[in-house]
């Protein structure tokens, strides 16, 4: 709103024609940004990525707090974070949802594969590293990418020289075939997520109660695929907020 002088009528000192106090406005864009269908649409699909990412995040960051301060008035009451009596043993387990980024072969063991899986915003965006015995039933190329179940709170474990922090979850046919079938969480379901079973909740424990309870035992009893292939805890699907976790064929078969 200032009108313009010439440079021979600026002040000296200041050399500004603007006046204190005078409110500043944005116009219209003079040279407008162009984008193809095209990009639009791949702008749009990123923009959806990221909203539900930062959904997913801020899930996991009011969970993490519900559970220090579940933690601490357990504390608080003797009970030692070790779970409520009542809780279900599945919901002391940790499953997520992670993504394979690096996979290659054990370099001392046939039947392994080690595995570079990121599992989102819940460890800080640091990758998970497992080795699972998968090689007889899957190649490096159907590995590479994938979306599989990690259960996070196992403790950590040597296995033939390396550091294995966790189980990539698989249905085995007991019909004395050996075929083997990774559990598939949904193509869409967001990395990191938990999984969970309708009705059914609590927080995980720690790898030391868990190992020190016993309850990853009490809970692999009863995992098994349903008609279908569906994945089930005691008969209830396993269960992402894209829809359930599922073998590729297998029904009836143990998950381990």
């Amino acid at each position: 709103g200032t009108p313009p002088v010439t440079l021979e009528e600026l002040d000296v000192k200041t050399l500004c024609n603007l006046t204190p106090g005078t409110s500043v406005s944005v116009g219209d864009v003079l040279y407008p940004e162009l984008f193809s269908q095209e990009e639009l649409q791949d702008k749009a699909e990123a923009s959806r990525k990221k909203a539900e990412a930062v959904a997913e995040a801020q899930r996991r960051k009011k969970e993490k707090k519900e559970k220090a301060k579940k933690a601490q008035q357990q504390q608080q009451q003797g009970g030692g974070g070790s779970g409520d009596a009542d809780q279900p043993e599945f919901t002391k387990i940790e499953i997520r949802v992670g993504q394979i980024t690096k996979v290659w072969n054990h370099p001392e063991a046939d039947k392994l594969f080690c595995e570079d899986i990121d599992m989102g915003g819940s460890e800080g965006g640091a990758p998970r590293q497992i080795a699972s015995g998968l090689r007889e039933h899957y190649t490096l190329e159907q590995m590479m990418s994938r979306k599989v179940l990690v259960v996070c709170n196992l403790k950590a474990a040597k296995i033939v020289g390396f550091a294995s922090n966790g189980m990539v979850l698989a249905a085995k046919a007991n019909d004395g075939s050996g075929k083997v079938e990774l559990i598939d969480p949904p193509a869409d379901a967001i990395v990191g997520e938990r999984i969970t079973i309708e009705g059914l909740t609590g927080d995980p424990l720690s790898s030391t109660q868990v190992k020190k309870k016993k309850i990853w035992d009490k809970v692999a009893k009863n995992l098994k695929t349903m008609d279908g292939g569906i994945a089930s805890w005691d008969g209830k699907p396993l269960l992402t907020s894209k829809g359930p976790c599922q073998a590729a064929t297998l029904g009836g078969a143990p998950i381990s």
